[in-house]
């Protein structure tokens, strides 16, 4: 019985440790980046042309967000079914996910402004959204319950095995506490997370999502 209390006692204060390093590719990279971000910051950029790039950049997100997890439409195509609700028929699962990811993204920002700390039930309306389509009256997805996987697309082999369903509430709550306590996350979690511009979504489908996602 005192060794279950104290099994149980070091699982609950176990942290959240992200694991990466940046090699010389990343840094140049980053170094690339943030001389472009400086430029752009000295440019006499008005609240108008700053929407538009806003807006541009959430459709790029949308776009290749989406893609990777097999997505079909093509950048010019999100930004006509965002904009302009064109339907292209027999994609209709393609257009809802783009949808449901913009939809995700405007809530994210929303609570950017407010300041608010990321919480489990700010993950599940998130993902409610992503899923949800076009529509943003949605009930919060809960954790998912049963395991799943990540297969190849071509192979179907798998690679990648997520955690146990057991284990996905006290994995999330770990890591929800460790990116409130950070005052800047580092730059290759940031682009994992999507912490900066859009939900972490990664995050969030594979906690909550039983479809097979990257």
């Amino acid at each position: 019985m005192a060794l279950k209390v104290a099994l149980m006692t070091a699982e609950k204060r176990t942290e959240f440790i992200p694991a990466f390093t940046i090699g010389p590719a990343v840094a140049s990279n980053l170094m690339r980046i943030e001389a472009v971000r400086q430029a752009i910051r000295t440019l006499p950029i008005t609240p108008r042309v700053l929407a538009n790039l806003r807006e541009t950049a959430r459709l790029f997100c949308t776009h290749y967000s989406t893609m990777i997890e097999g997505n079909r439409l093509t950048q010019e195509q999100v930004a006509q079914v965002i904009r302009e609700d064109v339907r292209f028929p027999g994609w209709e699962r393609d257009q809802d996910e783009v949808k449901g990811y913009y939809a995700a993204l405007d809530e994210a920002e929303r609570l950017a402004k407010r300041h608010e700390k990321v919480s489990g039930a700010t993950v599940q309306r998130l993902h409610a959204l992503v899923m949800a389509g076009s529509r943003t009256r949605v009930k919060s997805t809960p954790y998912r319950e049963r395991q799943n996987v990540i297969r190849d697309a071509r192979s179907r082999s798998i690679v990648y095995m997520p955690p146990e369903a057991k284990d996905v509430p006290r994995l999330m709550e770990q890591l929800i506490a460790w990116i409130n306590q950070k005052d800047e996350l580092p730059v290759p979690l940031k682009a994992a997370l999507h912490i900066t511009n859009s939900p972490p979504f990664t995050l969030i489908t594979t906690a909550t999502d039983e479809r097979p996602v990257c």
